[in-house]
């Protein structure tokens, strides 16, 4: 994806936006007609002429006041809504689009960084059709009405007009660039940066506390925020500026009409009231024609927004993951005579060679197996792999059927993975487990608890109302496998992949989980426990080594 294909995205239908632009040009052309209206009337009254040849013009002073009102609204009304809509569509396209890269394709990509393309980013989209195309088309098409309707009046000083417009719409737009282009850039970063860092300070705050780095990391947070302050000043004081010098050649179009228009009293007849007009409508055209170097930043810094968001989002999945997935049917791939592994080899995205290499491998129905090995043999990417997070190069087969030829949520409807920091949500435990099957009852959950040993635990605190914090923080390591699990259970894997479940529980307590985890299990469902520790006895009918990406026998 590139920056033109996500700016091209973000731009609605044109069956939508148009009432935008036309809404807007009316306003903008309505505000242009009341000065010029109101000029011409005012000095046409003070020639005192009868009443009668002024109701004209009074009517229209009334309609344009009204109408640029109305048109006002209904720019806003219509532009907002086809933004806001194609808004939605965006982000859900992006969310979609990265949907295949997790989780391993955004191992190596800041949190903050797909966050800031996620939220702020995206929003920043929506400033391309409602303050870039929006007010970038409207003045122009002013602009050129004005220009026709001066030079109808005197057409020096629609000369004179014309040129103070051409000089402001590059000068200001020249100054900007200059003074604010680099700020502008630099925003989506620096957000990004600051974003990185508060996630990293409250994600380990309790680390920081406890290494007396805690200060270090705010200082570090008050950096960022201070960089991204002043880039964020540097842009507002490049806009000033510029809003200043189109002020200055305001003053000078209509200086200019003044001096091109005033021989025209004498020599030509110009009448007062026309003077009025050339004189006063510049002033008029330059207050519409000043969102145009505003519309040049805003679309700076929505290039900016879709740079990032288009290196957020790669032109092809990364090799190493799971490449044109097959569309989900919804329905689990029958396990049969279970899992079959041949001549099966899987790497990491961006790793130069294979974790796994060579892999036979077969994981019987209602078998126990641990797969066994030191940290960085491979076997978390054995996971993975099964799982489909991960392409497997060689055969891999569920109940006879190839891998490849299923899409990668159906394997995963037969193939349940609880990893070694499951993720749990700020919630109660009841919406916890419910993301497994929305349908249970507060019975099934409270059974599946007690079938996980968390029976005495959820009475203690108070049913399954309570709360487990943000990604578990309200509960001890082994507690968090063990809802991961119960919510395992819940989902009814025929295959469960227990990734190393012990990782951050005491080593005297990981015995007692791991026999519990077991227990819990149906007997007729597949376990694969991937532990670098031994798994209690009489619990386990097979075990398979990895090491150095190779089942040693």
């Amino acid at each position: 994806m590139t920056a033109r294909t996500v700016l091209r995205g973000a731009m609605p239908p044109a069956r939508r936006f148009w009432w935008a632009l036309a809404a807007g040009f009316a306003s903008e052309a309505s505000a242009v007609a009341l000065l010029a209206v109101s000029a011409w009337l005012i000095v046409r009254a003070s020639e005192q002429p009868p009443v009668l040849y002024l109701s004209a013009a009074v009517v229209g002073m009334r309609f344009f006041a009204l109408s640029r009102a109305v048109f006002r609204y209904l720019e806003r009304l219509t532009g907002h809504d086809a933004a806001l809509r194609r808004l939605a569509s965006t982000r859900a396209d992006l969310v979609r689009r990265l949907v295949p890269l997790a989780p391993d394709g955004l191992a190596r990509t800041r949190r903050g960084s797909v966050l800031g393309a996620l939220v702020d980013d995206v929003d920043d989209l929506q400033n391309l059709p409602l303050r870039v195309v929006q007010p970038l088309v409207s003045s122009a098409l002013v602009a050129v009405a004005a220009v026709v309707l001066v030079a109808v009046v005197w057409w020096p000083a629609a000369l004179t007009l014309l040129v103070c417009l051409v000089a402001a719409a590059g000068t200001a737009t020249l100054w900007g660039w200059l003074a604010g282009a680099r700020a502008e850039r630099s925003i989506a970063p620096l957000r990004a940066r600051l974003a990185d860092a508060i996630l990293d300070h409250l994600g380990s705050l309790d680390v920081l506390a406890a290494f007396g780095a805690e200060e270090q990391s705010r200082t570090r947070i008050a950096d960022a925020d201070a960089l991204l302050r002043r880039a964020v000043v540097r842009r507002a004081g490049a806009q000033a500026g510029t809003t200043a010098l189109v002020s200055l050649l305001a003053g000078a179009a209509s200086i200019g009409a003044v001096l091109a228009a005033a021989p025209g009293i004498t020599t030509a007849g110009l009448s007062g009231p026309a003077f009025a007009v050339v004189v006063l409508v510049p002033m008029a055209v330059f207050e519409v024609f000043g969102a145009v170097p505003l519309a040049a930043a805003a679309w700076r810094q929505v290039h900016a927004s879709a740079e990032r968001i288009a290196a957020a989002l790669p032109a092809k999945l990364p090799r190493g993951l799971v490449q044109g997935d097959a569309a989900a049917t919804g329905v689990a791939p029958a396990l049969r005579d279970g899992i079959r592994l041949r001549g099966a080899s899987v790497r990491w995205p961006a790793a130069t060679s294979a974790s796994l290499r060579d892999i036979d491998l077969d994981i019987r129905p209602g078998e126990r197996l641990l797969v066994a090995g030191s940290s960085g043999a491979g076997k978390t990417t054995l996971a993975h792999a099964l799982v489909r997070f991960l392409e497997t190069d060689g055969t891999y087969e569920i109940g006879g059927r190839p891998v490849h030829e299923l899409a990668g949520d159906d394997v995963r409807l037969t193939v349940g993975l609880c990893e070694q920091h499951p993720m749990l949500f700020d919630e109660a435990i009841r919406q916890n487990l419910l993301f497994a099957r929305e349908t249970a009852t507060d019975a099934e959950l409270e059974a599946v608890l007690d079938r996980v040993g968390l029976g005495g635990w959820l009475r203690e605190r108070g049913g399954l109302d309570a709360r487990v914090g943000e990604r578990g923080a309200l509960v001890s390591g082994g507690q968090a496998q063990r809802i991961a699990l119960a919510r395992a259970l819940l989902r009814g894997f025929p295959v469960l992949v227990l990734d190393e479940p012990t990782a951050g529980v005491d080593p005297e307590a990981s015995n007692l989980l791991l026999a519990d985890l077991l227990d819990a299990v149906r007997p007729d469902q597949s376990v694969v426990l991937i532990s670098h520790v031994a798994a209690p006895v009489g619990r386990i009918d097979r075990v398979v080594r990895i090491d150095e990406g190779r089942i040693r026998t």
